[in-house]
């Protein structure tokens, strides 16, 4: 019997039933990351797998940090905590849809290279959802990185897209794949009160804001700008 030791607490258990453990929330964490196409995973799920059988206070964040550690090492997977969401500068007093509960929460990102996942990872019959994000992570970019809801609309309707259009070719209910890009953390939607009553944003989230998705979508952003200038030079 081996004795772990996590925040000064004794930990009895087998190095073989910590492992077994460890691995037992690891395939968790792959089930859902195909199962919810992405969506947070609750902290509460993976500490359940834990104490179902074993009642150690501090058993489950020594297991979720060894499962973390190894879907890094293994399979190129890093969790990140969900963050809480900012106050606004502007306006204190403004409404979030996030609760305290979600804080508790892990967004998890791949560690491949770019090219690594587009040939063994990403799925192509998904394609035409990964365009509408980079799409409309692109607008909310280009607004400074938050937009209200009216606006945003503005800038979809304009490429086709209207919040009415509950049977798109392609993307099938409109309104809810851009809230399925809320639920996935690549927008944070927020409610600020006004002069006028509540206003709806959106801004960018954990997802959004991930280096490798940020660099992307500023060098698809340049690439755009380049060709309009060069488009305007020859007109």
């Amino acid at each position: 019997m081996a004795t772990y030791h996590e925040d000064s607490s004794q930990i009895d258990i087998s190095k073989e039933e910590k492992d077994k453990l460890v691995a037992e929330v690891v395939r968790y964490i792959l089930f859902k990351i195909h199962q919810t196409s992405g969506c947070p995973i609750k902290r509460d799920e993976l500490t359940q797998l834990v104490t179902k059988n074993y009642r150690q206070r501090a058993l489950p964040s020594l297991v979720i940090n060894e499962a973390r550690e190894k879907l890094s090492s293994i399979f190129g997977y890093e969790m990140k905590e969900l963050q809480r969401a900012r106050p606004s500068s502007t306006n204190q007093g403004r409404l979030s849809q996030q609760s305290t509960a979600e804080a508790k929460s892990y967004v998890i990102f791949s560690q491949l290279p770019a090219d690594a996942y587009r040939n063994y990872i990403e799925d192509t019959q998904n394609s035409h959802l990964t365009g509408f994000t980079f799409a409309v992570v692109s607008i909310v970019h280009l607004e400074g990185g938050k937009i209200s809801e009216e606006n945003l609309w503005h800038h979809l309707r304009r490429l086709g897209l209207f919040e009415t259009d509950e049977s798109h070719p392609v993307l099938g209910n409109i309104k809810q794949a851009l809230e399925t890009l809320v639920q996935q953390r690549y927008l944070q939607k927020n409610k600020v009160n006004g002069p006028e009553g509540n206003t709806l944003f959106y801004e960018l989230a954990e997802r959004a804001l991930d280096g490798p998705v940020s660099q992307r979508v500023r060098e698809h952003i340049s690439q755009i700008v380049k060709k309009d200038a060069a488009s305007t030079e020859i007109d």
